[in-house]
């Protein structure tokens, strides 16, 4: 079952984040937002793997309209 993604938030999550992969929820079900549980399990989504170079303060995209995933492009505005 294919299905759209839940918005979350209207503004973006602002975290640090250590450096390595990170896998952030495209579905916006996840009960771990901004990181994926599983949850997308049958939706015909998946998360979005990303990876740092170091540890760093990134805007993870709450709306789930970025064109940039799964950072914030200000879509939400």
């Amino acid at each position: 079952m294919n299905q759209e993604p839940k918005s979350v938030d209207n503004k973006p999550v602002v975290i640090e984040l250590d450096a390595g992969k990170h896998a952030w929820c495209s579905c916006g079900l996840s009960s771990k937002h901004p990181f994926c549980d599983g949850t997308h399990s049958g939706t015909g989504m998946s998360p979005t793997v990303f990876e740092l170079e170091e540890k760093k303060t990134v805007a993870l995209c709450a709306c789930k309209k970025t064109s940039g995933a799964p950072f914030c492009d200000g879509s939400h505005n």
